[in-house]
């Protein structure tokens, strides 16, 4: 906050400039008789001039108090000698005497006394009003700087606030980064882990195998004869097995097979058929068109209505698989 100046006093200057001022005035109409006059009725005037004026009021003074005089001289008229009385011994002016002033020169220099009294009022009055403006300057440049002052504080709190979250968000998003790491570095160990785990199940199944090679080895080559007789005999029986079930329902699906009128020898349709384990029709689709439409319907109604197929569930399981779906070639020709 800005310093109060110390204010300067100006009512004692003012009072003595006003006393100086009329005392200049008088200095200047006062006319000092030949011998001691008669007593009027005038009104006697002793003024007392104290001086006391500070340094920056002397210019002020001096500037005010010759335009005053030099005026009250103008308007005093230069007044005659008076007549000597006695030539031979001409009597000195006694110094006790009392100056005679004038009425006009009395309410000349109280009118000039009342003028420099309103002139120092209004100085007053001026002073007052500046000393007032500069109070409300500095009041308001004080309330300027209060609120600089909080606006500068506001702003480094908003600042403040702003890198603690900034930093809040940095540490927050380390930590998270960190968390992602040792997610995915605990994720490639698990990995790494599973891996050598599955390597080493199949080393283990590798020797296994090996194991079991050795054994197959050392086995006796009449037993690997014996085994490899069986599993020609059974591949054998599979064969026969499955072309005796086709042929089967071939025959089964052509007594239901009613040809139509239009139905040439060289026409041709593939099906495929679908079945279940115990033989039953799941589907059956033309694969290979024969260009007739009436002659692919017919070859559809035919598996229809020779299904289902009962002995499928009479075949080895090995059997069933082969012809859970299979095509079958029809062709009038094969009929007639």
């Amino acid at each position: 906050m800005a310093k109060r100046e110390r204010r300067v006093g100006y009512g004692w200057p003012t009072l003595l400039a006003i006393g100086v001022h009329v005392a200049a005035l008088l200095l200047t109409i006062i006319k000092w008789p030949a011998s001691e006059p008669e007593p009027t009725s005038s009104s006697v005037v002793q003024a007392t001039l104290v001086r006391a004026e500070t340094a920056t009021d002397q210019p002020q003074q001096t500037e005010e108090s010759a335009p005053a005089a030099s005026q009250a001289e103008e308007e005093t008229p230069d007044e005659p000698p008076a007549p000597d009385t006695n030539e031979e011994a001409p009597s000195e002016p006694d110094e006790t005497s009392v100056p005679e002033v004038s009425d006009t020169a009395v309410e000349q220099a109280r009118a000039e006394a009342q003028r420099l009294q309103e002139e120092a009022e209004r100085a007053a009055q001026a002073r007052a009003e500046a000393e007032a403006e500069r109070q409300r300057q500095q009041e308001e440049a004080e309330r300027r700087a209060e609120a600089e002052r909080q606006r500068q504080q506001e702003e480094a709190e908003r600042q403040a606030e702003a890198e603690r979250q900034r930093q809040q968000e940095e540490a927050e998003r380390q930590a998270e980064a960190e968390r992602k790491r040792q997610q995915e570095e605990a994720e490639r160990q698990a990995e790494a882990e599973r891996k050598r785990q599955q390597e080493e199940a199949e080393a283990a199944r590798q020797r296994e195998l090996a194991e079991r090679a050795a054994q197959a080895n050392a086995s006796s080559l009449e037993s690997m004869i014996s085994e490899e007789q069986q599993s020609i005999a059974n591949a054998e029986q599979a064969r026969e097995a499955a072309n005796g079930f086709k042929n089967l329902v071939r025959r089964y699906v052509e007594q239901s097979w009613n040809l139509p009128p239009s139905a040439s020898r060289q026409l041709r349709a593939i099906v495929r058929i679908q079945l279940l384990p115990t033989g039953e029709l799941v589907g059956a689709t033309i694969t290979q068109s024969s260009g007739d439409a009436a002659f692919d319907r017919s070859v559809i109604n035919a598996v229809e209505r020779a299904a289902p197929f009962r002995e499928m569930s009479e075949l080895d399981a090995s059997v069933q698989r082969q012809f859970r779906e299979f095509n079958l070639d029809f062709n009038p020709e094969d009929i007639r």
